[in-house]
């Protein structure tokens, strides 16, 4: 029987999450400033009720839209860039239990997911395996036959740390150490379970905060109702929708920006003799550049909005009990590939030009400024933007279908 279409009020989630965004976004310089990592943000977000937005009112969710959930994560961003990162694989596999799990398996993961617990990511192995493939391999366990085990080694481990159950990619091997039918799965392991180690060693320049480092599986033992294979070959709006966390990142970042060019500028009042006010905030070329910043955050905001709009279609085809057409899928994947074309580089411009409404004082490391590019940039390296921006292209020229799927590894010789 089709979910019935009814979302939460705009304003019971605003009343619910705002407050506790507000709180988080005190600390979150400091937080950049001492390396001090998320785990009392995570915890009060997982209290509140967050992690459970998109699991339905009937399995104890809250039931929010697509576009109510790229909302609240740019607000989430605007408070603290990293948390929606760390959550990103977390929302994804809510979204694809939703998009890509046949129903018996999925509502015992909704469930726990509207109990409180978070899942976390992974996914990337470093190095030049091959493209396509992984080296963390689920295998029988040779001691009784039955259960499987688990070994690899993760890195880009994002929200691991943080999380209560890890999502693994691997290659399901057979007997005789071949591929099974079925190549690569999603495993499902406690993060305590016995053989898991995560290791902080995230050493990138941004979302320092994330956890995004080495998680290694030494024999995990791995029961059969906690293996997940969903197809990897048809289109998908899974593509679309974690390129939209990213998105809505860098839209809140593109807030922060503004907002605390604003609140610099309110505060200062130091001026230089050239200029064209008695105070800063009096100055039109500093209120040139903030409105500048200003109309970044909104572009940057609805175009984040037009793709919820379409993973929101999805979806409402989906409740209806209708497939969403190719034709959708497509659409939507275009709009997530243009936003990721041009997104990066109007936040990052915003996130630079931060620092023409103040002389040095702007630099001192206790404001954390500096956060805002670096956070930025570490995102745009994600899915990199110029082969998002080819896809399109061969899209307009050639009418080539989006990719859907991709793998970083190296090529055989």
């Amino acid at each position: 029987m089709p979910e019935p279409l009814v979302y939460p009020a705009p304003a019971e989630l605003a009343a619910r999450f705002r407050p506790l965004f507000a709180e988080i976004a005190e600390r979150a310089a400091e937080r950049e400033h001492t390396r001090e990592l998320a785990f009392d943000a995570v915890q009060r977000l997982r209290a509140a009720g967050f992690g459970a937005l998109r699991v339905p009112v009937a399995l104890g969710g809250l039931g929010a839209s697509p576009e109510q959930l790229a909302e609240l994560l740019i607000e989430l961003g605007e408070a603290d860039s990293n948390l929606p990162q760390i959550l990103r694989a977390h929302f994804g596999f809510v979204e694809r239990l939703h998009a890509e799990v046949a129903p018996a398996q999925r509502e015992r993961w909704l469930r726990l997911v509207a109990q409180g617990a978070i899942f976390g990511n992974a996914t990337t192995e470093t190095g030049e395996g091959a493209l396509g493939r992984h080296r963390t391999t689920l295998a029988r366990d040779a001691s009784n036959g039955q259960g499987w085990r688990l070994d690899g080694e993760k890195f880009y481990s994002t929200g691991t740390l943080y999380a209560d159950w890890i999502a693994v990619a691997a290659n399901r091997v057979g007997d005789a150490g071949q591929p099974d039918v079925v190549d690569t799965v999603n495993v499902l392991v406690p993060a305590d379970a016995a053989g898991i180690e995560r290791v902080d060693d995230w050493r990138g320049f941004g979302q320092r905060l994330t956890g995004s480092g080495t998680t290694r599986f030494d024999a995990v033992a791995v029961g059969d109702d906690q293996v997940i294979s969903f197809p990897r070959n048809v289109p998908t709006p899974m593509t679309a929708f974690f390129q939209l966390v990213h998105l809505a990142t860098l839209a809140g970042i593109a807030r922060a920006v503004e907002r605390d060019a604003a609140a610099f500028v309110r505060a200062r009042r130091r001026v230089y003799s050239h200029g064209s006010g008695a105070t800063p905030a009096e100055d039109p070329l500093v209120q040139q550049v903030v409105g500048q910043l200003g109309g970044t955050a909104f572009v940057a905001a609805s175009t984040v909005a037009a793709v919820a709009q379409g993973l929101g279609e999805v979806e409402r085809a989906r409740l209806r009990g209708e497939p969403a057409s190719t034709a959708l899928l497509d659409e939507v994947e275009l709009r997530a590939a243009k936003a990721q074309a041009v997104i990066p580089d109007l936040v990052l411009a915003a996130a630079t030009r931060l620092f023409d409404i103040g002389g040095a004082s702007a630099l001192d490391e206790s404001r954390r400024l500096d956060r805002h590019w670096r956070n930025a940039r570490t995102l745009a390296s994600h899915n990199p933007a110029i082969y998002k921006a080819r896809a399109v292209g061969d899209n307009a020229i050639n009418g080539a279908a989006p990719t859907y799927y991709w793998s970083v590894g190296a090529k055989a010789a």
